[in-house]
């Protein structure tokens, strides 16, 4: 890929980097091997947490983290001194020279990532994983076989929102829904901010769920005449009934995947083949475990009401008892309480939203109690649910009010689970 001259003069002198997280320490090793030299800035961590304007003046280039919003104070002091600022992303995506496949949408974004590295895998040929599955892009650049991997980058909104250089050959868009409203202020916005994908498009070679399709309509945005509009009902008796895509959430993933992969005109067989043998990584609506005649369901990468409202789509004739709970990202939490009314036995809450989804479950007639931590929730839980019931760990919001990530908080969950299942045991 040629480099703009204007990021190319940029680089001789020092480069800010803004986060020190995976995404800030990828894009300044990238940098080091490009003979540039980072400066890392973080507000928590390191020599550098402060960026004021005599700090800016030091730099031509910034190079972000997702989690610096356009408004920032940071971008916004760098900015006015002239620099010019890209996130990692973008910024990686300048020196890739080769097709990337973009993965987005609110939910299914990552298995529908991680499936199509595995069946590219099982076909012959190399891909990796990048992007918002924590791998970011500039892990891979500069690596000698690089004209021979393909990248398959999940994209969020946060990295999507500003983008300039990173242009897909493919992109897969699962789904839209709620979410990121702390962020983006609306649905709307929060829509076109992924939608800048499309518009990066360097192929006319785009995937969608049916909800992205109808929301485009919504807001006036028109899909390229090329779209190929994706849906669970046409992958109905095609699905591997083994596999994990036989799962209701799961189908939409499974009909993107099959519409990418006979586009390319690769054999469907192949794809079902590698849909028999996928796993699902940790904390993805996973039964954990059976005690007396009680179900425990582990969904905890479920941060926002769709991924809830899917995951009980799963369960449709059975008593469920939800847990859920944690640090709102925006959204209308009476509306989400009606979609769980007549859905659930009762719920068992944590973390900073709980008593606002207490009340106004309780107003849906819910029964709804509110507890300092995972464990006491669990104990709680268990107490309440009867035979042939699931309680159902899907929180619906983020993780970090309580816990490092949602896989710590799906870890603490299912330590809880097995504890009251050894206890079980022991008592027999």
């Amino acid at each position: 890929m040629l480099i703009p001259p204007d990021i190319t003069a940029r680089l001789g002198r020092p480069v800010a980097v803004l986060g020190s997280g995976v995404s800030g320490a990828a894009a300044a090793q990238w940098l080091v091997q490009l003979g540039a030299r980072p400066v890392i800035y973080d507000e928590r961590f390191g020599a550098n947490t402060r960026f004021g304007p005599a700090d800016a003046a030091g730099h031509d280039l910034v190079v972000y983290s997702p989690g610096f919003a356009q408004g920032h104070p940071w971008l916004r002091t760098a900015r006015a001194s002239g620099a010019r600022c890209l996130g990692e992303l973008d910024f990686s995506a300048l020196f890739w020279p080769s097709p990337i496949v973009a993965v987005t949408g609110t939910n299914g974004k990552t298995t529908l990532t991680e499936f199509l590295v595995h069946a590219h895998k099982r076909d012959g040929r190399a891909a990796v994983a990048v992007g918002n599955v924590g791998y970011p892009l500039a892990n891979v650049l500069g690596q000698a076989e690089g004209h021979a991997l393909l990248p398959v980058c999940e994209v969020s909104s946060f990295q999507s929102e500003d983008m300039e250089h990173f242009a897909p050959h493919n992109l897969l868009w699962t789904n839209i829904a709620e979410d990121h409203l702390d962020r983006h202020g609306s649905v709307e916005a929060y829509f076109r901010a992924k939608y800048r994908l499309v518009e990066r498009l360097a192929s006319p070679r785009l995937f969608v769920g049916e909800s992205v399709a109808q929301y485009a309509c919504c807001v006036g945005l028109s899909l390229p005449a090329f779209v190929v509009v994706a849906s669970r009902a046409e992958v109905e008796g095609k699905v591997p009934p083994e596999s994990v895509f036989a799962s209701y959430p799961q189908r939409e993933n499974y009909a993107l995947a099959r519409r990418y992969w006979l586009a390319a005109g690769w054999e469907e067989s192949r794809l079902e083949e590698a849909a028999s043998s996928f796993v699902l990584a940790g904390h993805r609506l996973a039964k954990v475990a059976e005690v007396a005649g009680v179900e425990w369901w582990n969904d905890s990468k479920g941060t926002n009401f769709h991924a809830v409202l899917s995951a009980l789509e799963t369960f449709p004739d059975v008593g469920i008892h939800w847990m859920g709970g944690g640090l709102s990202k925006g959204g209308d939490l009476a509306a989400f309480a009606k979609a769980l009314a007549g859905r659930i036995r009762s719920a068992s809450l944590i973390g900073e939203s709980a008593p606002h989804m207490r009340k106004h479950l309780e107003e849906q007639g819910v029964l709804s109690h509110v507890y300092a931590s995972l464990p006491a929730a669990v104990a709680a839980a268990a107490q309440l649910a009867r035979p042939g019931e699931r309680v159902l760990f899907s929180p619906g919001f983020a993780s970090f009010d309580m816990f490092k990530s949602y896989a710590e908080r799906g870890q603490i969950f299912e330590q809880a689970v097995l504890a009251i299942k050894n206890d079980a045991m022991a008592r027999k």
